[in-house]
């Protein structure tokens, strides 16, 4: 990797976050969060979330800038990265405007770079060797893929959920059990105590082995709720957490098994989940292949993934067309044509 000195600037949903790659070193990693503002509605709310990345974005990459030793008025930038896809529309708008402006006052070019490719960047952040091919989880509040990678820019979906991501059915199911937003952490907390054999929850789509569903396994918990009013929460939660898990992780290794690859690597905010990386670094050593965890810290959204994947882009494509446009349903599609 080239030592371009990249700011990257993620505003897909409700984090405002900058960061400072340089190489392969991350500088700094700043992250200001919305959580407070939307824990009352039990979710994202759009409108909100937009208006709060405004007024958080200056001061957010101006700490990004100063903690990598920069100075925010002249920095001496080579590229800057925002995400410009997927996500909300009016979140991307904020932190691609700024990658544009910032660009122009500081005369260097800018990239929009795919939100979800920069996720496959995250197992890269900390220096963890990286051995292809290679499978990477791709698993967050808005989406569920499986990723063959063949190296960096070189990647291919192997197949994806049709209905409910998985953290979107963990927060649903936080919020039907009254556990608050965001889902995912609540009841990762709450299985610890609970027992994972309470409960049989369905593991769907067994007959496609790269393919996800989730809503029927919500609908299940519900279902045991109404049933059995009294049951333990803890164990609900375990009960679900390990359906979740053993669907992930057992389609997971169907996956390295199809292309033979020699690592598995877990990218998305779900990535952080106690269980599912402590399942899977178990599997993974029974089949004697490396397991890639990113810290938590860069498993959820952030800026460092972006500025790694923005660089990568930059040297391979180039600089994006000063009318670039935020794509809140761009998708991961094929990098490049090496997989014919």
């Amino acid at each position: 990797m080239s030592e371009l000195v990249v700011l990257g600037i993620e505003t897909s949903c409700d984090d405002t976050a900058a960061a400072v790659v340089v190489g392969d070193e991350v500088r700094s990693s700043v992250i200001a969060g919305q959580l407070e503002i939307h824990d009352r509605f039990g979710g994202v709310v759009p409108e909100l979330a937009s208006r709060a990345h405004v007024d958080a974005i200056v001061a957010t990459v101006r700490v990004a800038l100063e903690r990598a030793g920069l100075d925010p008025t002249r920095p001496g930038l080579d590229l800057v990265a925002a995400t410009s896809g997927p996500g909300l529309i009016g979140s991307l708008l904020v932190g691609l405007s700024f990658a544009k402006a910032a660009s122009a006052a500081w005369g260097v070019p800018y990239v929009g770079v795919n939100h979800l490719e920069a996720h496959l960047f995250a197992p890269t952040l900390e220096g963890a060797a990286e051995h292809y091919p290679r499978v990477v989880l791709l698993v967050s509040g808005g989406h569920t893929e499986l990723v063959a990678v063949r190296g960096r820019g070189e990647y291919d979906v192997l197949g994806a959920t049709i209905d409910d991501a998985a953290g979107e059915a963990f927060d649903k199911v936080a919020r039907y059990l009254g556990l608050g937003y965001p889902g995912g952490p609540a009841i990762d907390a709450l299985a610890a105590s609970g027992d994972p054999t309470a409960f049989r929850f369905p593991r769907a789509l067994r007959d496609r082995p790269f393919e996800f569903s989730f809503s029927g396994l919500k609908t299940s918990v519900v279902r045991t709720v109404e049933k059995y009013p009294d049951a333990s929460t803890a164990d609900l939660c375990a009960s679900f957490q390990r359906a979740v898990t053993d669907v992930l992780v057992d389609k997971t290794m169907a996956a390295v098994d199809a292309i033979s690859a020699r690592s598995v690597a877990l990218a998305g905010g779900v990535a952080a989940n106690r269980e599912l990386r402590e399942r899977l670094t178990a599997r993974c050593a029974e089949e004697g292949i490396d397991c890639a965890l990113a810290s938590p810290a860069f498993c959820t959204d952030n800026a460092a993934m972006v500025a790694a994947a923005g660089a990568y882009q930059f040297l391979r494509d180039g600089a994006s067309h000063r009318d670039l446009a935020p794509d809140p349903s761009r998708q991961l599609l094929r990098a490049t044509s090496h997989l014919e």
